[in-house]
């Protein structure tokens, strides 16, 4: 994709998510460009910070959802997919024809723009970026607190802890002398790479292109994973949900995997296989699992993941952050400007593949 500029000499952006006052302000300060479209009474309230869908039993009245749809239809550029509904996406960008920028909420935006089926027109017209990055460090943590836990035998120290058992000593594992296979090098994957690094483990990564990125020692394509299983005690997923990346870990990888390996998912619950998975964990395979991300969400009360001692579940809230509302505003801002001044957009969305 080449430079794009927008010809206008201001930036007409409508909020079609939450945004608190402080980071609307926030925009305008750091883009003295951008005139700011925004009715907080239009907005569903956040339970949480980033509760980006809001509290589900509030509404707009027919009054409302009009002014919140003529609001988005006056702009140049949206925060935010509206209500995070494909289908409201794909109303905007065929009612307004003057959007020509929206900016998804999520670092995997891309699946929102792929289920709003969008004609090829549409997709050239209006381009699309994600919040890719700002969740870099979170989800680095969780992913290296998965790799930890599983090293340490936290399964293990819950059981004995709630049968109150004191049982003889064992040696833990280290680390520092585990190989951890990385699946993605992106963002997320870079501070997940360094920060593994730099606990001492030996990183290998997947790319498929070639990559220098600190702290890995060695770069696969995703088609040598079988190849590579044997060799590492852990493997962390950061890599998107695509056609590409659907079932990577299937169960040719996990038959192939060194015993007792740990898996964590920090991105895309579509890229482990969770029927394999659970055979792995079964036989061994894999002795711990942190799962962030899953197949389907919300996570099944009737999945056996739930009950598996061996695997801990959390409702993909690793990502969460205080600071993200303000990152999210700042990217936003930086982005802004460059469309403004005619230079490539950041994260911007891949609309083949969808990532």
């Amino acid at each position: 994709m080449g430079t794009r500029r927008h010809t206008a000499g201001r930036l007409r952006v409508a909020v079609a998510a939450p945004l608190s006052e402080d980071n609307c302000a926030r925009l305008t300060v750091l883009e003295p460009r951008i005139d700011l479209v925004v009715d907080h009474t239009l907005l569903p309230p956040m339970r949480w910070p980033v509760d980006f869908a809001g509290d589900p039993a509030w509404q707009r009245t027919p009054r409302q959802q009009r002014a919140y749809e003529a609001a988005i239809d006056s702009a140049h550029a949206l925060y935010g997919v509206p209500d995070l509904a494909p289908s409201a996406l794909a109303r905007a960008v065929r009612s307004n024809k003057r959007l020509r920028w929206v900016h998804t909420m999520a670092a995997g935006g891309g699946a929102q723009v792929k289920a709003a089926r969008l004609g090829a027109e549409e997709l050239d017209r209006v381009w699309f970026t994600t919040s890719a990055g700002v969740h870099g460090e979170p989800l680095a943590e969780f992913a290296l607190f998965g790799v930890l836990a599983g090293a340490k035998g936290l399964p293990r120290l819950h059981r004995q802890q709630r049968s109150r058992e004191w049982s003889g000593r064992w040696v833990m594992k280290q680390v520092n002398e585990q190989t951890a296979l990385l699946l993605g090098l992106g963002g997320i994957g870079r501070v997940v790479a360094r920060k593994l690094h730099a606990l001492g483990a030996t990183v290998i990564g997947t790319s498929r292109h070639d990559a220098d990125v600190p702290g890995v020692r060695d770069v696969v394509h995703p088609s040598r994973l079988v190849d590579v299983a044997p060799t590492v005690d852990a493997v962390v997923n950061t890599l998107p949900g695509t056609s590409a990346t659907e079932h990577l870990l299937g169960k040719r990888f996990s038959d192939a995997l060194r015993p007792g390996a740990a898996v964590v998912n920090v991105d895309r619950g579509s890229v482990i296989d969770e029927a394999a998975l659970l055979d792995a964990l079964a036989c061994g395979r894999v002795g711990f699992a942190a799962l962030d991300v899953f197949e389907t969400e919300p996570l099944s009360v009737h999945s056996p993941l739930w009950e598996h001692e061996n695997v801990l579940v959390s409702p993909h809230t690793a990502a969460l952050s205080a600071g993200e509302d303000r990152l999210i505003a700042e990217l936003f801002a930086t982005n802004a400007t460059r469309l403004l001044d005619g230079e490539r957009l950041l994260n911007e969305v891949d609309t083949v593949a969808f990532y």
